[in-house]
């Protein structure tokens, strides 16, 4: 093959590799439930939404169960499931219909126009720290002036969960998800941190300092516990917001085991 032609297959090649594809049905219902809510505006501001479930993995079952939430409260939404693995689009390809479709792409994300909203769990987490911020860019290029890209990270059933999301502009938040029960303390959930912060959890990284924060607040609302693992959450993050942590002050979320902080206070 000549340089020419070598280079542009090259740029035709999806850009990523292929993850091990592990996944499960209601794995990714947190963070369905945040688009689905707090962020749906997104998907009313566009005339033809546009939503993206990138790296979807071995079962289709997320990009359906994607579908379905949003388009309860967007019936016009379009939701494209992208993998990197032919025969995992292969095998998704009978469950298209009007709203849904799949095909073959990587994070330069192969489709006409601009996307409203990309999700993309348990993708980064296969890849290294330094290769995080080109994906992120290469995402965020594509999306519309309106949208927002998920990169996150969960357990194999969804109970800790944790994700960035990031506008055209870079990483604006990091919200943390635990079902009540799953956890001692919220500080748990480290494992489960999206690739650009899972190494930082050290002492003098913030990441750390926020997680220490959390799990201070949530031993003093120890006597709260007879009340409730919800009330104990409650209190905490009050508390968080008192003491002046950028957190999204959000009670309706807080009630679901949910925390959104500023990217500039967990930043690396």
């Amino acid at each position: 093959m000549d340089p020419a032609a070598r280079a542009t297959r090259q740029r035709n090649k999806p850009f990523g590799n292929v993850t091990r594809g592990t996944t499960n049905p209601n794995r990714l219902r947190r963070v369905d439930r945040w688009l689905a809510g707090p962020q749906a505006w997104r998907l009313r501001r566009e005339a033809n939404p546009l939503v993206i479930d990138l790296g979807y993995g071995g079962s289709p079952a997320t990009a359906v169960e994607l579908y379905a939430r949003l388009q309860a409260v967007c019936p016009d939404v379009h939701v494209t499931g992208i993998e990197i693995e032919p025969e995992r689009v292969r095998i998704a390809k009978p469950l298209e219909h009007e709203g849904l479709d799949f095909r073959v792409g990587g994070f330069e994300i192969p489709v006409p126009g601009q996307a409203t909203m990309v999700r993309a769990f348990n993708v980064l987490r296969q890849y290294d720290e330094a290769d995080v911020a080109l994906i992120w860019d290469t995402v965020c290029a594509r999306l519309s002036p309106h949208g927002i890209f998920v990169d996150g990270t969960c357990d194999e059933i969804g109970r800790r969960t944790t994700w960035v999301a990031l506008d055209n502009t870079g990483p604006q938040s990091l919200t943390i998800s635990l079902r009540f029960g799953a956890f001692e303390l919220p500080s748990d959930v480290a494992e489960r941190l999206p690739k650009a912060l899972i190494h930082h959890n050290v002492p003098g990284e913030k990441i750390h300092g926020f997680l220490q924060a959390l799990d201070q607040h949530w031993l003093a609302g120890a006597p709260l516990a007879s009340f409730g693992n919800r009330q104990r959450w409650l209190s905490m993050c009050q508390k968080m917001y008192d003491a002046g942590w950028p957190v999204v002050r959000a009670p309706s979320r807080w009630r679901l085991g949910e925390l959104t902080v500023a990217w500039s206070a967990v930043a690396p």
